[in-house]
């Protein structure tokens, strides 16, 4: 989405119940930037468990740029950037579907909650709860799921979005910290040092290869 650029963090959490009753909690918060033109800057990080003790560390930064079609894989790890060829989703993520994919087996409603605002910013919230009836993947009994967004037609983003899943858990996502206005430039630059390696062109045959392949 152009002409409406942001920096923001992007706060995960996700809750698993164990069968013994039990729960493990992970969480990560990783930052996002878009400009103006439309280009897209975020991290990766690892989830930690939700102790205070764990650093989530950057496991790749990401840089999409539509105009160039071009999107930046970076991993710190090894310092080297894979670069491939970019298609724009339809949505940027965190935006909610237009209608809920329903799977064969599956019923699927939605509710619109009304408006809310969050950081400033207006929100519109959906409901979208899918029930996977009994027999369905080998489920003894009808299997419900959430999923609840607030979307922000400034920004073109969900900034609350949750989901609760008797097969995945309870995922949330909070975008928070959001600064309207152009971000750092330097967030789309690829890091210096960084070896490139070009996805986008067939590998180069060495001479050897070259005349065996006459």
């Amino acid at each position: 989405m152009p002409n409406a650029p942001f920096t923001a963090t992007v706060n995960t959490g996700w809750i698993r119940q164990l069968p013994d009753g039990s729960t493990i909690t992970l969480k990560n918060h990783r930052a996002i930037a878009r400009d103006a033109a439309g280009r897209i800057f975020q991290e990766r990080r690892a989830l930690v468990p939700d102790d205070g003790k764990g650093q989530s560390g950057v496991t790749q930064i990401e840089i999409s740029d539509p105009v160039t079609h071009e999107l930046y894989i970076c991993m710190p790890q090894g310092r080297t950037c894979q670069v491939e060829v970019f298609s724009p989703p339809e949505s940027f993520p965190y935006t909610p579907t237009a209608k809920a994919h329903v799977a064969q087996g599956s019923t699927s409603e939605s509710e619109d909650l009304g408006t809310q605002s969050i950081g400033g910013l207006e929100t519109v919230g959906t409901r979208e709860t899918t029930i996977i009836r009994a027999g369905t993947i080998g489920n003894n009994s009808p299997l419900l799921s959430k999923r609840e967004f607030w979307f922000s037609p400034r920004l073109g983003v969900s900034l609350i979005s949750k989901r609760q899943d008797p097969l995945s858990g309870t995922q949330n996502f909070e975008v928070s910290d959001i600064t309207l206005g152009e971000p750092d430039a330097k967030l789309f630059e690829v890091p210096s040092g960084f070896r490139i390696l070009d996805l986008r062109k067939p590998p180069e045959l060495t001479p050897s290869q070259a005349t065996s392949s006459n």
